[in-house]
């Protein structure tokens, strides 16, 4: 693998601490070299994407709507999709592996495709799921630091 694609997934109407920790979580990305994907849009898409933007990184943006412009501004690549909140496959795929920070519903859906897929994840104030069998969870942290050491040292 060249570069990891790691997707930082979370709410739309991010809280500050959210924003702050998703900011943080997207410098980190940048500086490690990897792809930061998100949904593209605003909360914790943003505050990542500005994180990674500003220190250089790639940013990549699965849009639900049709237009590139409902974008944030910190995307280095724009895709609209069309497909609404079905997109939210399509971000789980596209990723190598994932980092949640909060998050609502949408959140949720975006863990279970990546559990389904068996993509690394790691979350930081967000749902915590685990399925009836053995090893369907996945790891809780405190910091963006843990989070991103923990799936990128699973990517590598």
């Amino acid at each position: 693998m060249d570069r990891p694609y790691v997707a930082v997934i979370g709410a739309g109407q991010a809280t500050p601490e959210q924003e702050r920790v998703a900011e943080r979580v997207g410098a980190l990305l940048a500086e490690a070299g990897a792809v930061l994907v998100s949904g593209g849009r605003g909360g914790v898409m943003l505050a990542s994407c500005r994180g990674a933007y500003e220190r250089g990184g790639t940013t990549v943006g699965l849009l639900p709507g049709a237009d590139r412009a409902e974008g944030n501004p910190f995307l280095t690549v724009a895709l609209p999709t069309g497909m609404g909140e079905l997109r939210n496959g399509l971000v789980a795929r596209t990723a190598d592996g994932l980092i949640a920070v909060g998050g609502g519903w949408g959140t949720l859906s975006e863990i279970g495709f990546a559990m389904r897929l068996g993509r690394p994840l790691a979350a930081v104030g967000s749902w915590t799921v685990s399925g009836p069998e053995a090893g369907l969870s996945y790891p809780t942290v405190e910091t963006a630091e843990a989070a991103v050491s923990l799936v990128l040292r699973q990517l590598s």
